[in-house]
């Protein structure tokens, strides 16, 4: 009987405020700053651009002017220090902001047999090592022009928007993914052909937006709110179902009440004897 491989499967999680609490590109203007590449003006523009986009979010016109400032803002940067900077300040920076939910939802997905990828709008300087850090297999990111070690400030690929599903597409092909058996996960009506190009998709966190979109879809919704450091989190056990986890506590509550009522028994019996 002829053995044929079962399709795989993948989820794709967008970065911000999916997987990580704040803009993983704008929590790094602190630093950035102390490694002199940007000044305080740059620094108090990003921290209220972060304040907006934790707020409210970002829909296309702000996410176009964010990516214009951005691109202008990082011309002339060394690639090297960027790499750098981020290398050193990554665990200080984003541990602490990695949603708990969402680390529970990655470990789900990996003991499942899926791959895991992140598809984020920010830079791949930021976003491989982010995706490293919290075990993904691959990763989709923006991509700036290089010349000389440094950044020319053009945009070389944009992972936004439509180019996120294309980009999710072409992995599948390349990779084997079932995109029907695959899960999808972002907060932005921005990332709707991602979200809608899988079979599973989840809103997490939504903007007005997408959460409308989301109701009107019937995609479930989910809310993350717990950030904490990948080394104090407590292992998931969310891989089995929740009913049978219900129903091995029922079963060990029985046992220890059983045992404590044949112990009691027991003494009593003997001093009556």
């Amino acid at each position: 009987m002829e053995n044929r491989l079962q399709p795989r499967a993948a989820a794709f999680f967008d970065l911000d405020k999916t997987v990580i609490a704040k803009s993983s590109t704008l929590a790094f203007s602190k630093s950035f700053y102390q490694g002199g590449l940007i000044n305080r003006r740059a620094v108090l523009r990003t921290a209220y651009a972060q304040f907006v986009y934790l707020v409210g979010g970002a829909d296309h016109d702000q996410m176009e002017r964010m990516r214009e400032y951005l691109s202008a803002l990082c011309r002339g940067w060394n690639v090297q220090q960027v790499r750098e900077i981020v290398a050193e300040t990554l665990h200080d920076l984003i541990d602490p902001i990695i949603y708990d939910e969402a680390a529970t939802l990655i470990e789900d997905h990996k003991a499942a047999g899926r791959d895991v990828v992140i598809v984020s709008t920010s830079g791949a300087e930021v976003v491989e090592p982010i995706g490293e850090m919290i075990g993904a297999d691959h990763v989709v990111a923006t991509r700036m022009v290089v010349e000389d070690g440094c950044y020319t400030g053009a945009v070389e690929y944009y992972a936004y928007g439509e180019t996120k599903a294309k980009a999710i597409t072409a992995l599948a092909e390349s990779e084997g993914y079932d995109l029907s058996q695959s899960y999808a996960y972002s907060d932005s009506a921005t990332d709707v052909p991602m979200l809608e190009s899988v079979g599973h998709p989840y809103a997490v966190n939504p903007d007005r937006a997408l959460r409308r979109e989301a109701a009107a879809r019937e995609w479930p919704i989910l809310v993350f709110s717990r950030p904490v450091r990948l080394n104090q989190r407590i292992p998931s056990l969310s891989t089995a179902p929740p009913p049978v986890l219900a129903a091995a506590a029922v079963g060990a509550v029985a046992t220890v009440a059983g045992l404590l009522w044949f112990a009691t028994r027991k003494r009593r019996l003997s001093a009556l004897a």
